[in-house]
Parts: structure tokens; sequence; C-alpha cells
């Protein structure tokens, strides 16, 4: 892509991944958030997402959102992005807010922005499918080009810990007014959505970025005000640093599908892909089903060296609690 295009990628890299604490704390007690954990002996999934965001967009153009809290762990798989595109949450607000400090931020950068939004947490088996998506979404072909589109994966099976958007179909048109989100449905209500072309919603969103503010302007006007006062460091004559910490601590928690999304259907569209082996990771049992896909390695390393980092394998991980498991099952 060319510099005029004004594609941006952003990457969601602040999250607590707390579903998935039991694979990843460590032996000494430690918990290590997924996104600088490796699934399989290679490199974190952090590092993917950034592999991935260059299939859209140039290396200057990357930016993350990661917490101060976790440093320890990102400062080293983050060396390869320049530091101003490294974007530090006081501490973590839902997926709402961290969005929305990114955004703006950017926002002071280039007013024109088209965004990809990337979660960092995601494994995908065949990231030339995806990237070949990536790139249609990011670069609109035609004036007519929805301003908000979301990419929603088309189910390879009933999933009961994923949520699904509800496209109303428009004939053959590669992209369809959303209808209405469902997070987490029961199995009767799942095998239903799949029955109306529903699509696993994989939280990967290609915006302008004026048009994802209005989405929170609409629902938080204050926050809104408040966030971009702070990024301008204009609270109180304090510098950025101080004008944030302060603000976080007055923040609520808001999640992003929740507290911005539903409710402004009218707003969206949304993209089919097809599979791609894409996985959020949510679960002990999709990150076994993700390892089951790959070819066989050893995985009898519990942690795996990259430039000079250690890294937790979430496969090893996997291996060791089911081997426990089974040890408990046969003391019994």
């Amino acid at each position: 892509m060319s510099d005029s295009d004004n594609v941006w990628a952003l990457l969601l890299a602040a999250g607590e991944g707390r579903r998935l604490k039991g694979l990843t704390t460590t032996r000494t007690g430690l918990a290590i958030p997924k996104q600088f954990c490796s699934l399989d002996l290679g490199p974190s999934l952090l590092r993917e997402a950034v592999a991935r965001a260059a299939a859209v967009t140039a290396p200057e153009r990357i930016c993350t959102i990661v917490a101060a809290q976790h440093r320890r762990w990102w400062s080293h798989q983050l060396d390869g992005l320049e530091s101003e595109n490294v974007i530090i949450q006081p501490r973590n607000r839902g997926t709402a807010i961290g969005m929305l400090l990114p955004l703006i931020t950017l926002m002071e950068r280039d007013p024109r922005a088209r965004i990809m939004v990337l979660p960092s947490d995601h494994h995908v088996r065949e990231e030339g499918r995806l990237a070949h998506a990536l790139r249609y979404a990011a670069a609109p072909p035609a004036a007519e080009w929805p301003h908000i589109l979301l990419l929603g994966l088309e189910p390879t099976t009933v999933d009961l810990q994923l949520g699904y958007i509800v496209p109303r179909r428009q004939g053959a048109r590669a992209h369809h007014a959303v209808e209405r989100f469902v997070e987490k449905p029961d199995m009767a209500h799942a095998q239903r959505l799949l029955g109306q072309g529903a699509l696993w919603n994989t939280f990967i969103i290609a915006a302008d970025a004026q048009s994802l503010l209005e989405l929170f302007e609409r629902r938080c006007p204050d926050i809104v005000t408040a966030m971009r006062a702070a990024v301008r460091g204009t609270r109180g004559g304090r510098d950025n640093g101080e004008a944030l910490a302060e603000l976080y601590e007055t923040l609520p928690d808001l999640d992003f599908s929740r507290a911005i999304l539903e409710g402004q259907e009218q707003y969206l569209r949304v993209l089919p892909i097809p599979d791609c082996g894409w996985s959020d990771l949510g679960t002990p049992e999709r990150v076994a089903a993700a390892l089951d896909a790959l070819p066989r390695v050893s995985r009898d390393a519990a942690t795996v060296s990259a430039a000079g980092n250690v890294l937790l394998s979430l496969a090893a991980q996997s291996a060791s609690l089911r081997h426990s498991r089974v040890a408990a099952a046969g003391g019994r």
C-alpha cells in the first residue's frame, strides 16, 4: 500500500486473558496474558499479530495499545515498532476504553486515517487467506464502501463461547447490513443462528477513524471529551501521562460490543470471510483444537527461547495440564 492510503493497523494487546488463566499461569504462579505467549514453540501471538498487520499497511503505521502493568512482557516483543506507536494505558478498563485511547491518539496524528483493528491474542492457521480479506476490507474499492466494516467468519461448528453477527443478506453484495449481535448463545439458539447464516464475530474491524469515533460519541460523549483532553495533555496543565492516569481512575469498565456496537447496527456492515483456521484461543478447549490442527512438533519444553527471551508455550502448558489430570484420575 502507498502512504496516501492512510491505512493504520491497531493491535489490541492490553487484555488480561482471564479466561485462559489456567493455561497461562507458570509453575511459580505468575499469570501471563495469552498475547505474550507462544501457541506452539513459535513466536508469541502478539508477534504473529504484528506480522498479520503488515499485510495491510507499512511498518511505521502499525500501532498497538498495551497496559502499563504488562511492560515486562511487551517491552521486548515490540522493539521493532516505533516508540510513538506503542500506546500505553495506565490500567485495563475494558475493550471500549482500550480502543478509544489509541483511536483518539491516532486521530491526533492523522484525522483522515482508516484503521484496521486487530486483536493480538488470536491464532490463524491460514494467514494468507485472512490477509486477502484484510486487504480487501482496508482499501475501499468504491465510494460507497462502508465506513465501518466488521469481519465475520463463516462458522465451521457450533461454538457456545463466541459472539455471533446476524447479517441482513443483500443479494450478491460482498458485505451486508448487520441485523443484530448475539453473545454466547445456548445450544438451541446457536443452531438456529447457524441456520440463519450467522457469522462468528472476530472483533476485526476496518473503519474510518472519524466514523468509529462517532460510535463512541453517541454512547459516551463525556468520556470522549475527557479522553481527548487527556491525550492532548490539557487537563489542569498536567502532562499526557499524568492526565491519563488521573482520568483512568475515574473511568468505568466498558465492553466495546455491548456498550458501543449493540444498538448501533444501522451504522455497521459485515464482510463474510471463509474459514481460515481462525481461533480466539479463548478456552483451553479451543487451544487444544487449534493445536490438533497444526503439524506435530516436539512439545516437551515448557518454554521456548525467541530473540533471547523466554516465551510460555500454550502447547506445553496444555500437555502438562492433561498429564496432571490423568495422573490425578489414576490416583483415585
